[in-house]
């Protein structure tokens, strides 16, 4: 009887995966030098898939389900065997189990700004970041592609990949949408479906499909942005110069306060004080000067002449045409803002 107990041990007549183990994509059933026996039962559950390999080949896949390892249940195992004739005895072939649940909260984002090409801005430097959720429909192809042999193969093995992969199909999700970056901003949505769809082809290739993805934030480096607000200040006064030059002189007083109370010599709460009234007299003196070439009303546009007596000053129409140039070149002005702007300031001095 003990003989007979040690010669059942030998072979293998349940074949089952209990998933113990959080994160793992595929694990290899323990066989050693051991045999699966004829009319083995191979229970797969509702979140995996098994695959057989004969001689390094995927000789068949199995749903969830229990099955009984039989000539009828497995033939193409079959036909490698040429078990034709029903030939019952224990045979040899690897298991590999794959969970098919889907891997969520997988992280993405870019570690340095990317460029793009941008419909209103040119080409910008963009961050991003996110999450995502997969799972693997082909166990075949993930087992070789992906896989392999390895006894565990786990999600943190994988992460570094896919990583790569989503960001390096950013850019091509933001051309496919078809969306400026402000848009991109404001519909994170639309654009983690682009994005999803972008990945999609890539990750069917080796066996996974893209299950979620999400856009958490969308931003622009430092610089940039300081730029970008600039510019939607300069949309909030409107066409009105004279009120755009106070905004860009009070954005200036805080600076110039601190420069001048640095460069000043004196410290404390004093040094601070002299600077800042240093910085709004400067500012005072800006804004009057600015006012002076910049003011226009609709009488003085209807009547030139009439614009030329109220002392309007060459040299103050030159210095603001210099300054606009400036912000045309850091891409506040567009060039049709530059031109429109360029051309009332001409007009003043007819």
């Amino acid at each position: 009887m003990a003989l007979m107990d040690f010669i059942k041990k030998q072979f293998i007549d349940v074949i089952q995966w209990t998933e113990d183990g959080e994160g793992t994509l595929s694990w290899r059933f323990p066989m050693a030098d051991m045999e699966i026996q004829y009319g083995a039962v191979l229970v797969v559950r509702a979140s995996q898939m098994a695959v057989f390999v004969n001689e390094g080949k995927v000789a068949d896949v199995f749903g969830p389900g229990t099955h009984k390892l039989t000539t009828q249940t497995i033939p193409v195992l079959t036909n490698l065997k040429n078990w034709d004739k029903l030939f019952q005895s224990p045979f040899k072939s690897d298991v590999y189990f794959f969970s098919t649940r889907q891997q969520v909260d997988q992280r993405w984002g870019t570690s340095q700004p990317i460029t793009i090409r941008d419909k209103d801005f040119g080409a910008v430097r963009l961050r991003a970041f996110g999450n995502y959720s997969y799972s693997i429909v082909d166990p075949g192809a993930f087992h070789t592609k992906i896989s392999g042999t390895r006894e565990r193969y786990t999600v943190a093995e994988l992460d570094g990949q896919l990583r790569g992969m989503v960001l390096q199909h950013i850019s091509d999700a933001i051309a496919q949408s078809g969306m400026p970056f402000l848009d991109l901003a404001a519909n994170q949505i639309e654009f983690a479906a682009a994005l999803q769809k972008e990945l999609a082809p890539a990750f069917e290739q080796i066996g996974l499909k893209v299950e979620g993805m999400t856009v958490q934030n969308l931003s622009l480096p430092d610089e940039l942005q300081k730029l970008l607000d600039q510019r939607i200040g300069m949309g909030m006064v409107g066409n009105d110069m004279g009120k755009f030059m106070q905004y860009q002189t009070g954005q200036a007083i805080p600076e110039f306060a601190k420069a001048a109370g640095q460069g000043g010599g004196g410290g404390g709460v004093a040094g601070d004080a002299m600077g800042l009234g240093a910085g709004i007299a400067m500012g005072q003196v800006l804004a009057q000067n600015l006012q002076k070439g910049l003011q226009a009303a609709p009488a003085q546009e209807a009547a030139p002449a009439a614009a030329a007596s109220a002392g309007v000053r060459p040299e103050d129409v030159m210095a603001t045409l210099e300054k606009l140039g400036e912000l045309k070149a850091k891409g506040i002005l567009t060039q049709e803002e530059f031109d429109a702007k360029k051309a009332e300031l001409l007009k003043k001095l007819v």
